[in-house]
C-alpha cells in the first residue's frame, strides 16, 4: 500500500507530516475535523504545498546544485537542519515535554478548583494537569490563571 505523505500545519504555525491512504483519505479527515496538531492539539490544520518526492540519485550533485547567488546586503547565510537531525531534534523536544508532564501532579476533574487554590495561596505551588472543560480554561484565564491544554499524546495516563 502505498501511503501519501502531506505536510501540514496548524494556526499556531506548528509544522507535522500526516500520512494517509490516499488525497480523499486526508480531505475526509479534515472535513469531519479528526486532525489534530500533535504540539498544541489545534484542529485548525492546512494542508502546506509540498513537492513530490522524486527519486533523483542517479543525478551527480554537480548537476543539481543551485549556482550561488551573491549575497544580498543586511542578509546573513543560514543553513536548514538535515532531516535526520531534524527528526533528533523533534524526538528530543518530546521526549523533554512528556518528562516534565511526568512530572506533575494528576488532580483530575478538580483541575480548575486546584489552580485557584494554588493561585490564590491555599496550598503550596506545585505543577498540576487534569481535565478542564472549556469554559473551565476559559474562567481561569480571566482571573489570571495561565493553563494550557497537554495533548494526549504527552499524557502516560491518557494515552491508549
Amino acid at each position: 500500500m502505498s501511503l501519501k505523505v502531506f505536510d501540514l500545519q496548524c494556526e499556531h504555525d506548528h509544522v507535522f507530516e500526516g500520512w494517509f491512504s490516499s488525497a480523499d483519505s486526508y480531505d475526509s479527515q479534515q472535513a469531519r475535523g479528526l486532525l489534530s496538531c500533535p504540539v498544541c492539539n489545534s484542529t485548525a490544520i492546512s494542508k502546506k504545498l509540498s513537492a513530490p518526492r522524486l527519486n533523483v540519485s542517479h543525478i551527480r550533485a554537480a548537476d543539481a546544485a543551485p549556482a550561488q547567488a551573491p549575497a544580498k546586503a543586511g542578509r546573513a547565510p543560514v543553513a536548514a537542519p538535515a532531516q535526520a537531525q531534524m527528526a533528533k531534534l523533534q524526538a528530543e523536544v518530546l521526549r523533554q515535554m512528556r518528562e516534565m508532564v511526568r512530572n506533575t501532579e494528576n488532580v483530575g476533574a478538580r483541575f480548575a478548583e486546584e489552580a485557584r487554590r494554588i493561585h490564590e495561596g491555599e496550598t503550596e505551588e506545585r505543577a498540576i494537569r487534569g481535565t478542564a472543560t472549556p469554559d473551565e480554561r476559559e474562567a481561569l484565564a480571566s482571573e489570571g490563571i495561565a493553563v494550557m491544554p497537554i495533548p494526549d499524546f504527552l499524557d502516560d495516563d491518557r494515552l491508549q
